[in-house]
């Protein structure tokens, strides 16, 4: 008896992806409800269980685009398991950490393992649960003296590695997500009237509350208080004061969102996503620093689901972490609005007639100027502005 195993269905709007990896190789036999492979769709990375034991028939290679309901492997349920087979119980499987030279890689990591004579045990994998992939392995050919603990290796590369690297040019089929990124990309840039306003911020006061509080913080709830916790907070705040930066736009409709459901925008390998915060008015510093670690945690580990970055009424992007100044984001339609964080700079500003030396950082507001005013977009910034520099207005919600 031999059970198919199909792609299952992830999302109304999800109707193909690719095979980002398998677990397995043809012919393993694999326990039920092991890992198998990975599926890269334009939303999300999922991974696929086998739904029984047996010996596995694959039917599709890695890189494969495959559509929702395809056969992409067969499990033969009457062959017999190997003696040294285990029949583990999901979650008690062996690290893959601990197995990285096995069959818990994939099969294009195992090739270049053995191409480049690379000891995967030296390699750190930031696939899920530790595994490593095909990205690691070339991340580890351009610093090879790190893949080795041998006092003997030396920085010498391999011929496959000089080869890629006199490549002039190489080609590569863009991914799902990078596909529906740049698809979302275009059409918020032609289908809204686009407009961006900017404002700059002293953060001397949020960085002294860090300063002050952060051990005491950290002590009773076992993370850290970051800057975005401030910045999700002051938005919700300027949201309810300026309702019409919180619509939408549908065929020839204005709708009012009544909620709050904030946006994070994370940058990941595979490109860039924004899981959801729900419900921001509602949760404090603490509740809001617990999500974003969640969700940073979800989406390093590829366990972001579709509902997760579903529903938001706003979106918030930081291109500080990466050292940016100043930019104009675009919108994530159908949202009609996203702010733009910056890295914090020291600068001299004028205080009360006085140069001083500040903490500042460029705030950038990109709005649809069809259903959102310049009043309107420029009023909810400075709120925004105001609440930040005065952040104990947050803390006493007055």
């Amino acid at each position: 008896m031999a059970t198919e195993i199909k792609v299952p269905a992830l999302g109304e709007s999800i109707t193909s992806g690719i095979i980002a990896a398998w677990n397995v190789k043809d012919g393993d036999y694999v326990q039920r409800d092991q890992a198998i492979y990975e599926l890269e769709t334009d939303k999300i990375t999922s991974e696929g269980l086998a739904e029984v034991a047996g010996r596995i028939s694959l039917k599709a290679a890695e890189g494969d685009e495959v559509e929702i309901g395809q056969a992409i492997a067969e499990i033969d349920e009457t062959a017999t398991a190997p003696e040294n087979s285990k029949a583990e119980t999901p979650g008690k499987t062996e690290s893959i950490c601990e197995t990285a030279n096995s069959d818990a890689v994939s099969p294009a990591v195992r090739h270049i393992a053995s191409e480049q004579d690379l000891d995967l045990q030296n390699v750190d994998g930031t696939g899920n649960a530790g595994r490593v992939t095909k990205g690691d392995m070339l991340a580890a050919l351009e610093s090879p003296t790190k893949t080795s603990d041998s006092p003997s290796a030396t920085p010498t590369e391999t011929p496959a590695a000089s080869a890629l690297k006199r490549a002039r040019s190489t080609r590569k089929r863009m991914t799902p997500l990078r596909r529906k990124i740049a698809e979302r990309l275009v059409s918020a840039q032609q289908e809204t009237a686009m407009l961006t306003t900017f404002n700059e911020i002293d953060l001397t006061a949020i960085k002294a509350i860090r300063s002050k509080h952060q051990e005491a913080f950290v002590e009773k709830h076992g993370i850290k208080l970051g800057f975005m916790s401030f910045f999700v907070k002051a938005v919700v705040r300027a949201l309810q004061e300026v309702p019409a930066v919180n619509t939408m736009l549908e065929g020839d409709e204005i709708v009012q969102n009544n909620y709050f459901d904030i946006g994070i925008a994370v940058s990941t390998k595979k490109g860039l996503i924004v899981p959801v915060v729900r419900d921001c008015e509602q949760l404090g510093l603490v509740g809001i620093e617990k999500e974003i670690i969640n969700y940073a945690g979800k989406a390093r580990d590829g366990k972001i689901a579709l509902d997760d970055i579903q529903g938001g009424v706003f979106t918030i992007t930081n291109g500080g972490i990466f050292g940016s100044m100043l930019s104009t984001p675009i919108l994530n339609p159908p949202q009609s609005a996203i702010l733009g964080m910056h890295a914090i700079q020291d600068r001299p500003i004028a205080v009360n007639g006085e140069v001083v030396v500040r903490p500042m950082m460029y705030l950038a507001l990109s709005y649809d100027h069809r259903i959102i005013d310049g009043k309107e977009a420029v009023t909810f910034l400075a709120q925004v502005k105001q609440l930040l520099e005065v952040p104990y207005r947050l803390l006493l919600e007055i």
